[in-house]
């Protein structure tokens, strides 16, 4: 008899990518079935949420169900290493819960590969990444085509691993792979507050307004760790510290919310995401001044971010969600894991944006100066839900406070898509 088997895991993931994985528990199943959400309680203390719940909780199920799915759309999606078996596992989850495959999905390494090691736990730690990144960019936007670029050398802290994924960020510009861009992983933007780091923030922003001047949407999360983020050597900074590429003015930056739905993923309330398997990343850029659109803030804010570029833009649950797996060896390894983390909200958004782009018959862009001009100009609560409640203090460092309208940690807040998406169709 084949059983699918629901883990929840435990991984240490010292640098990048800012995943989580919840605790070790495991159900048996008689077929390879979706879990119920309600599995995740005993644990967590909160549901696991399934891609259905997520798109009514967001007000994506209408859309979804009028054509809007992100049809003629293609996310690329940035990794080291990749996962071995994301087709047949995309697959699986897809069967699992009635979505249909993508119309398309590309597993590209132009800068070569290195053999998976299911042994090696930064491999393995990226390929729960990539499995996550897909399996939820697809969730948001099942109508969207989905190129994976994978380089052969591990992204951690500080300037390592960056360089090759500018690379392929080039190569997909170059060979026009995608309108949309989803960067999941991060690096403590004090790790390159030195001559080669700085060179790669240049080098990394010259590439992003290449990439805005030609429509594409790059998105980055705000990380995992909440206000406190590591140096190279992996220890905490004793200060309140933010992630790059999310702080830079060229890229959404997408946090961390927990989400309170009913069992039909109702919405019924949210709050900043922080609890012991982590804490949205938020705060204000020690290296960018703030851009223009963040000028729309309010005095109040204005006064807090004293002139420098605040993060995150946006928000998304980041608490569990269902992925499926299947590269261990050992097939008893494989099956339903949950996960979590800006790593989910950051795809999940790079969703919304394909469907975006495809109501409005082009690629938006860099659509911040829509989001914040419908958040400042226009009433937050018909396009946002406000997340007032919460901190991401966390790891010693005291963090932000959620408040009324934008904060630097919660941003906006979550999309009430009923009206956000028709809004950015119009532009600003």
């Amino acid at each position: 008899m084949k059983y699918s088997i629901l883990f929840f895991l435990s991984l240490s993931l010292l640098a990048a990518p800012p995943a989580r994985h919840a605790r070790m528990n495991r159900l048996a199943t008689a077929t390879i079935t979706a879990p119920d959400p309600s599995v995740c309680i005993s644990s967590d203390g909160v549901p696991c949420y399934s891609p259905q719940q997520l798109q009514n909780a967001y007000g994506l199920a209408p859309l979804l169900s009028a054509g809007y799915d992100g049809k003629g759309q293609t996310i690329v999606i940035i990794e080291s290493f990749g996962s071995p078996t994301i087709k047949s596992d995309l697959k699986a989850f897809d069967a699992a819960f009635n979505l249909p495959d993508p119309p398309s999905f590309q597993v590209l390494a132009p800068l070569g590969t290195v053999p998976f090691d299911p042994n090696n736990n930064d491999q393995v730690g990226w390929a729960f990444e990539t499995t996550l990144d897909v399996q939820w960019a697809h969730a948001m936007a099942p109508g969207a085509s989905i190129v994976v670029l994978t380089s052969p050398v591990d992204e951690t802290q500080g300037v390592q691993g960056l360089p090759l994924f500018l690379q392929l960020e080039e190569y997909a510009l170059t060979h026009r792979l995608g309108s949309i861009i989803s960067q999941s992983w991060g690096t403590t933007e004090n790790t390159l507050f030195n001559t080669a780091g700085r060179n790669v923030i240049s080098d990394f922003e010259s590439f992003y307004q290449a990439a805005t001047a030609q429509g594409v949407t790059v998105l980055a999360g705000a990380g995992d760790s909440g206000a406190a983020n590591v140096d190279v050597n992996g220890n905490f900074y004793p200060f309140r510290t933010v992630l790059f590429p999310a702080s830079s003015p060229y890229v959404i930056a997408v946090g961390g919310t927990t989400l309170q739905a009913a069992s039909s993923g109702s919405f019924e309330s949210e709050t900043v995401w922080n609890d012991v398997t982590g804490a949205t990343g938020g705060g204000v850029s020690q290296y960018f001044a703030e851009p223009e659109y963040q000028r729309l803030l309010p005095q109040s804010v204005q006064k807090q971010i004293a002139g420098h570029r605040g993060v995150p833009d946006v928000g998304f649950n980041a608490d569990p969600v269902f992925i499926y797996v299947g590269f261990f060896s050992a097939p008893a390894d494989n099956g339903f894991y949950t996960n979590g983390g800006t790593s989910e909200s950051t795809p999940a958004w790079a969703g919304i944006i394909s469907i975006a782009n495809q109501l409005a018959g082009r690629p938006e862009g860099l659509v911040n100066p829509t989001l914040y001009f419908l958040g400042a100009f226009g009433q937050q609560a018909e396009f946002f839900h406000d997340i007032t409640t919460g901190n991401n203090s966390a790891n010693g460092v005291t963090g932000y406070d959620a408040a009324t309208g934008w904060d630097p940690v919660s941003g906006w807040g979550s999309p009430n898509l009923g009206n956000l998406i028709w809004e950015m169709r119009a532009g600003h």
